[in-house]
């Protein structure tokens, strides 16, 4: 049975086709035929709105499966991660995979749009394995921002990777092998 991938954008002009392609496209090559990578557009991608991406996460959800993976990056991994604490999906999630997400709230960035949550680790699903990946060469979202993470989600696996930047050299076989863990 071939296991359902959802990998949401960041944000960005062009960063659909331009940017965050090639870590899927990455993705796909070391995750192989046992996994089907879906990489939906994302709307208004150079200028996010939590409402609107939060719509269309919510209608993307509706096709998944119990046991799909979902992988974000940047700020889609930031929307992804408020959409779920905000509401459970019709669907049992088997990981979720956050790439160089940035903090949103005290310490992090702020917003306008997005709720405030503090501790996600009791608003996610119920037993969902997650992972925070984060380059130590990441010029864009402060490696500061893992730390916020760390405490506001003790459970999830970090890792930061040393050398790599925003797009994590567009080298994702560490998520890669990480997914394959999963039962």
């Amino acid at each position: 049975m071939v296991r359902q991938v959802l990998f949401i954008q960041g944000a960005g002009a062009g960063t659909h086709d331009d940017w965050d392609d090639k870590l899927v496209a990455s993705l796909r090559r070391e995750l192989g035929e046992d996994y089907a990578v879906r990489y939906p557009r994302m709307p208004s991608e150079d200028e996010p709105s939590y409402p609107a991406w939060k719509a269309a996460l919510t209608s993307d959800f509706k096709s998944l499966d119990d046991g799909a993976i979902l992988v974000g990056h940047s700020v889609g991994g930031t929307i992804l991660l408020h959409v779920l604490a905000e509401q459970a999906p019709p669907f049992e999630p088997g990981g979720l995979f956050l790439l160089a997400p940035p903090f949103v709230g005290d310490g992090g960035w702020p917003t306008q749009d997005m709720p405030r949550i503090r501790d996600f680790s009791r608003r996610l699903p119920a037993g969902l394995p997650v992972y925070l990946y984060h380059g130590a060469g990441d010029d864009i979202v402060p490696l500061a921002h893992l730390s916020l993470y760390a405490h506001a989600i003790p459970g999830a696996v970090i890792r930061t990777l040393d050398g790599r930047d925003h797009q994590l050299d567009n080298d994702l076989r560490a998520v890669a092998g990480d997914i394959r863990s999963l039962p």
